[in-house]
């Protein structure tokens, strides 16, 4: 496959409408610390895949109660529990009305939504996001992250090459009569850059070996470079494949 062009332009940028909200940053290889040591150390593959994207965080320190039926909801500063349709984030629309231009006044983004379906919460982080030409951010839970017990977040892909609007999520609420919080120095989401051309047909074209006598030579020839050969070398180091990507990454950055 040809390499993607170098491009000047970044191939997201991320713009911060709530001044309260952490901004967005490098998702790092270390799952923010949530790997364990031998994985960091030895697992390339894991230690990529967390790395890859970047970590969004709630905008507030803020709390969901549902008891099956009815959301309700407090947040940082509040001195009760609210019951939950669509929430504002706490004083934002008036400050938006306030930069936005005339035409735009009263249709600041809101920060919580309660759906009809059982449990399912929207939920903005304050940021609106805009990608390079051909990419597509794809918005889900952070990447070998330890799962919040109280809630489920769906993933979604969403076109911000050419839709431009709130960075949000959905998530369903898994317990009841329990509060389910959200810290502001957490992430809650990773969202990671697809190419827009993958979303669609170009993922019908796949073939399939359905029995082990359909491996070619060259097959079992990768095999046992892969499997066979470092299993048999008495001198072979741990994370040799870790040691050999990050090699291969370093050479194809180089000038």
């Amino acid at each position: 496959m040809d390499e993607l062009p170098v491009r000047d332009e970044p191939l997201a940028t991320f713009f911060r409408l709530v001044p309260e909200a952490r901004l967005p940053q490098r998702a790092d290889r270390a799952a923010a610390g949530m790997m364990p040591t031998r994985a960091f150390r030895h697992c390339d593959a894991l230690t990529t895949a967390s790395a890859f994207g970047w970590y969004v965080f709630p905008p507030i320190q803020f709390s969901l109660i549902w008891d099956g039926s009815n959301m309700i909801w407090t947040y940082e500063g509040a001195d009760a529990w609210y019951p939950l349709k669509t929430a504002q984030f706490p004083g934002f629309s008036d400050r938006f009305d306030q930069v936005a231009p005339a035409d735009v006044r009263g249709f600041s983004p809101p920060f919580l939504v309660s759906f009809i379906e059982p449990g399912l919460v929207q939920i903005w982080s304050g940021l609106m996001a805009r990608t390079a030409p051909g990419w597509n951010l794809l918005v889900r839970p952070p990447a070998n992250f330890v799962r919040h017990p109280g809630y489920e977040a769906y993933e979604g892909i969403i076109a911000t090459d050419r839709w431009f609007g709130p960075l949000f999520t959905n998530i369903r609420l898994a317990r009841t009569d329990v509060p389910v919080s959200f810290d502001p120095e957490m992430p809650f989401l990773q969202v990671q850059p697809v190419l827009a051309s993958l979303c669609g047909g170009a993922l019908d074209r796949f073939e399939t070996v359905p029995e082990m006598a359909g491996l070619r030579m060259e097959d079992w020839d990768a095999f046992r470079a892969t499997v066979v050969q470092p299993n048999t070398d008495q001198h072979r180091q741990r994370g040799q494949y870790g040691a050999e990507e990050r090699r291969r990454r370093r050479h194809k950055a180089e000038p």
